[in-house]
């Protein structure tokens, strides 16, 4: 699974800024995930920033008090260079219709296309790209939602509601935690699995929870034991969770605790992303970004800053000099 998460879209966009800040008059963010990419992208910058609503209207946000560009509703009465920016494009079709939205308005503008993230199919789709990653891929701002959920083990305590803590006293105390819990994440679509070392003679107030909650699932697997003192003694928290993951051929695990996390990833040899740190665990026990990071350090050479700085000359070559 190739993840990425806020501060990698930020560094990104960080790099790739020092290039271009000095071609672009205001940058466009595509709603809606493509709006968190721009408005990073001018911080960076210290460029005025809008959406397409904004950009077809003729307005942008102000800027703040350290960049004056005066009145913000009369900024874009005149020809500027514009980049429209979305966090990644795969199948083309949301730049398609931003494109034919902005060429219908007959706006003045020096407009050119860019995304952050690319599929490899999908450069030519864009004027200017900034990483290409494979599928399968998730990112940090989606990951709760995204096409993959259908296809996602789903942990419930710590994802879907809090975890008991001093609460879990396989007893009264318990039973009303089941009961009255208030939900925590939420998830966008319906998970296939949900998959929790809950007990199984707990199912009963489980699912009528979810059912109250208005939470949908597939199937919902649960820790056939009898008592939490069994639990607690085989701890089979990671072994449990890990054995489904393989056994339902899910595309991603979603976990709570990192702990378990890396335990899951080791034991199933498969990915899994824990909610609570935003992070992805690769088998071995390695996390996504720190692989990553390591792979970075070693390209990060003299050709490499040579390359980002390549990718801003690009785009003030599109653009065009003042």
């Amino acid at each position: 699974m190739n993840y990425r998460s806020v501060a990698d879209l930020s560094q990104l966009l960080a790099r790739a800024g020092a290039g271009l800040a000095p071609d672009v008059d205001v940058v466009v963010g595509v709603p809606r995930s493509g709006l968190l990419a721009a408005s990073l992208l001018a911080l960076h910058m210290d460029r005025p920033f809008t959406d397409v609503d904004g950009l077809v209207a003729g307005r942008i946000f102000p800027a703040g008090e350290r960049r004056d560009v005066g009145d913000p509703a009369t900024f874009l009465a005149r020809p500027r260079k514009v980049l429209v920016l979305d966090d990644s494009v795969y199948t083309g079709l949301n730049v398609q219709r931003t494109r034919k939205r902005i060429e219908q308005a007959a706006l003045p503008h020096q407009v050119r296309y860019a995304a952050a993230y690319a599929h490899p199919d999908a450069v030519r789709l864009v004027d200017l790209h900034l990483e290409v990653v494979a599928p399968p891929r998730m990112f940090e701002w989606n990951a709760l939602h995204g096409p993959w959920i259908p296809r996602a083990c789903v942990d419930i305590d710590g994802v879907l509601c809090p975890d008991p803590g001093d609460r879990d006293d396989d007893g009264p105390l318990y039973r009303d935690f089941l009961s009255t819990t208030e939900p925590l994440y939420a998830i966008g679509r319906r998970p296939g699995w949900l998959v929790t070392c809950r007990l199984e003679k707990y199912r009963s107030l489980t699912e009528a929870w979810l059912a109250e909650r208005g939470i949908e699932y597939g199937e919902l697997r649960m820790l056939d034991l009898p008592d939490a003192a069994t639990r607690r003694a085989l701890r089979p928290y990671a072994r449990f969770k890990a054995e489904v993951y393989r056994e339902t051929g899910a595309e991603i695990f979603i976990e709570s605790s990192p702990a378990e996390a890396a335990g899951i990833a080791q034991l199933s040899g498969r990915p899994v992303y824990c909610v609570s740190t935003r992070e992805m665990f690769m088998p071995g026990g390695v996390k996504e970004t720190t692989y990553r990071a390591g792979v970075e350090a070693r390209l990060w050479s003299a050709r490499g800053k040579r390359l980002i700085a390549r990718v801003g000359d690009k785009l003030a070559s599109m653009l065009g000099g003042r």
